[in-house]
């Protein structure tokens, strides 16, 4: 298996549309506008790569053996280095492959103290993450809606 990280703009914009609307990946994603049109598309782009721009990390297409698989990567959210992960229903088994990829990278690349992961109350996957040595900080609202905050610090982590 060959994992590729690629900047968002380099995945086809079809790809994307196609994710972001599947009803499977929508159900998990309560900040999500469905339908997500091209002009959606177009303002998600400007804001992923105004990330890079501004913070010197963002999120980046994944790639499996050359197939579009999902999106994801290090996003900066209330003074937080926070993993976003968007993967196709055929590819879920893959997270903590691309996890692990991107964890490498925001504590030996960036150097960061700490991560956090912000989940939807309909995510059940608190052993997994703990597994992984996240710890469960609290609950946080954002645009109105619940999520569960984990954060994982640099010395817990375990390549």
């Amino acid at each position: 298996m060959k994992i590729e990280f690629v900047r968002l703009p380099n995945v086809d914009k079809r790809d994307i549309i196609e994710l972001m609307n599947h009803p499977l990946v929508a159900r998990h994603m309560p900040l999500l506008k469905v339908p997500f049109t091209e002009e959606d598309y177009d303002a998600f782009i400007a804001r992923k790569e105004q990330f890079w721009a501004e913070h010197g990390y963002g999120p980046w297409g994944f790639l499996i053996d050359g197939q579009f698989a999902g999106w994801g990567g290090l996003q900066p959210e209330d003074g937080n280095a926070d993993v976003a992960m968007v993967l196709h229903p055929s590819y879920w088994g893959y997270g903590k492959a691309l996890l692990k990829r991107i964890l490498e990278y925001g504590f030996e690349n960036l150097g960061l103290e700490s991560v956090t992961i912000m989940l939807p109350l309909s995510r059940q996957s608190d052993r997994t993450l703990a597994r992984l040595g996240f710890r469960f900080e609290k609950q946080v609202e954002l645009d109105g809606k619940p999520f569960r905050r984990y954060r994982l610090d640099a010395r817990r982590w375990s390549r």
